[in-house]
């Protein structure tokens, strides 16, 4: 499972960081960014959760 975060749509919640620390978390700017790309696969279900409970829906995980 790979994560990408669509970041100029990203309005810097913070709930993926939360959700998912070892995939997630908040950049300089204040967005967030996937710093791990490849989801490991003890992380797959926390990064599905931060996905799914995003607020804008920009988290993609394929």
């Amino acid at each position: 499972m790979q994560a990408s975060i669509d970041r100029e749509g990203c309005i810097g919640c913070g709930l993926c960081a939360d959700t998912c620390p070892n995939v997630f978390r908040m950049a300089d700017d204040g967005l967030a960014e996937a710093f791990v790309r490849d989801v490991p696969a003890q992380e797959e279900a926390a990064a599905q959760e931060a996905a799914d409970g995003c607020p804008v829906s920009v988290i993609t995980l394929t």
